[in-house]
């Protein structure tokens, strides 16, 4: 027994880093293959002490020379909780087993997490289209990021053609017959209301001549 408490003491700052690094999602464990008991435990989650048996049945496999480190593999507690284990034979001089290490890890918190990412990750539903044609505000920012993307360019670089053009369509969709329309514009645009003003008087004027030539 003497020679147990021995590699305990031997072990147990490198138990105890582990424990600390991995705190509070690790339970790490020092069993004693020869009588299948806990010699030391670290963060106990599962509620066992000292002196409790391992019942771990790989124990015997374990001690087989050669054999070293075991996992990860699957384990749960009685709560449900899923842990993820690995446990490695610490061997003496002449190479038999003198402890075994497990160390248990709580996957909870990753488990909630790659839940919360998925249902972020969920496709978005549609906007209704009442509430879009009430909301005429988001309606022009989302007239202005379509013709940006189709254009590949941004609000900033948009030519004076280009601008022309968007207008256009904004004047085809009935945006300038709404109250403050023109000022909503212009702060979209980053353009002067008198710049967003002249642009759509030469839009429409340019809409009636061909109008008139055909």
């Amino acid at each position: 027994m003497t020679e147990k408490l021995d590699a305990m003491h031997r072990w147990a700052p490198v138990c105890e880093a582990v424990s600390r690094l991995l705190s509070p999602h690790a339970e790490v464990v020092l069993h004693d293959p020869d009588t299948d008991t806990i010699l030391a435990i670290w963060n106990s989650f599962s509620g066992r002490a000292p002196g409790d048996d391992s019942l771990l049945s790989e124990l015997d496999e374990m001690q087989d020379e050669g054999t070293n480190v075991f996992g990860p593999y699957p384990k749960s507690l009685a709560d449900g909780r899923q842990l993820s284990s690995v446990s490695a034979v610490l061997r003496d001089g002449s190479g038999l087993a003198e402890v075994v290490l497990c160390i248990n890890f709580d996957r909870t918190v990753f488990n909630d997490a790659s839940r919360l990412i998925a249902a972020f990750a969920a496709p978005v539903q549609q906007q209704p289209r009442e509430l879009f044609e009430h909301d005429w505000i988001e309606g022009i920012h989302q007239f202005v990021g379509d013709y940006v993307r189709e254009t590949g360019t941004s609000v900033e670089r948009l030519s004076r053609a280009e601008r022309r053009t968007l207008l256009a369509r904004l004047d085809a969709a009935g945006t300038f017959g709404r109250q403050r329309s023109i000022p909503v514009t212009a702060r979209i645009l980053n353009m002067s209301r008198s710049s967003v003003y002249n642009l759509l008087a030469e839009v429409r004027k340019d809409g009636k001549e061909r109008g008139h030539a055909s």
